[in-house]
């Protein structure tokens, strides 16, 4: 199968086996100028993957998808009312599935990554956006799960790209509010990457907006484990989780099982290895 997981920044596709191993990968630039080019784009990556034994094609998209396979509207990428089942899948002449994103990145961390052996699992991944997927009696949930765009600060900062709303985790917890937050806190031209490398105290305000939030998806889902994944969330690592880990333990109703929080163990293919699962159910 291939596997492709569309990033707001990045593309990366690989050749993955049944058992989830990648075989071969490669990683693109996300163009954004138009749907047309960013089509383009992912029918390049496929052709230029493609081998005689691929029998389907996976998608993971940071957009809701519905269960026709139709992406119906991305925040931070121009992809609105994109048939992935039908559409591409009549391009490339291939069965094709798609999922959202972090569903996707769900799916392969409950079954090879950090939720092995687990029903229930809620991750977050934190890059260009925050991504959610849930797992729930070892099933992907397949609605919206627009975990990013919880409201965790009311009339707070206004959200990034397509979105209107105000005080959503993506506001407060992505690398794109990490981007803003250093150029705030260091200076101009300065990024996520400056606030890791310098273990900023700004990381640690990031962390408690990060764990409110977790706190309250521990509440409705009652999880075993939460796992944070995504570029900025894996490079912050325990300089977010300690202070999210802080804030969920106060926020979460007592009397239930300890919930771990975890970084996710699969890193960034995590989407493209989910990806490659549902195409496995589409062959």
């Amino acid at each position: 199968m291939i596997g492709v997981d569309l990033g707001g920044t990045k593309i990366l596709a690989g050749l993955v086996d049944s058992a989830g191993r990648v075989e071969t990968s490669l990683e693109r630039a996300t163009p954004i100028g138009s749907q047309q080019e960013l089509v383009s784009a992912l029918i390049d990556v496929v052709d230029e993957l493609r081998t005689p034994d691929v029998t389907a094609i996976g998608f993971a998209v940071p957009a809701r998808v519905d269960r026709r396979g139709v992406a119906l509207g991305a925040v931070n990428i121009p992809l609105t009312e994109l048939s992935f089942r039908d559409g591409l899948g009549d391009k490339l002449g291939l069965p094709v599935g798609a999922i959202n994103d972090a569903s996707a990145a769900a799916l392969a961390e409950h079954r090879l990554g950090a939720g092995r052996g687990t029903s229930d699992l809620v991750l977050l991944t934190l890059g260009t956006g925050v991504g959610g997927g849930v797992v729930i009696s070892d099933r992907v949930y397949d609605g919206w799960a627009e975990l990013g765009h919880m409201v965790i600060v009311v009339d707070g900062e206004p959200c990034f790209g397509a979105c209107n709303g105000r005080g959503h985790v993506e506001a407060y917890c992505s690398g794109t509010a990490a981007d803003r937050i250093a150029v705030r806190e260091i200076g101009e031209g300065a990024t996520a990457h400056d606030l890791v490398a310098q273990r900023h105290p700004a990381l640690e305000q990031i962390g408690h907006y990060l764990g409110a939030a977790i706190g309250s998806l521990v509440n409705v889902f009652d999880p075993e484990v939460v796992v944070v994944g995504g570029g900025f969330g894996l490079a912050a690592g325990e300089l977010l989780l300690g202070p999210a880990r802080a804030v969920m333990q106060r926020e979460a109703l007592p009397g239930g099982p300890e919930v771990r929080l975890v970084p996710a163990e699969l890193g960034v293919s995590a989407g493209m290895i989910g990806a490659a699962f549902v195409a496995l159910e589409a062959d």
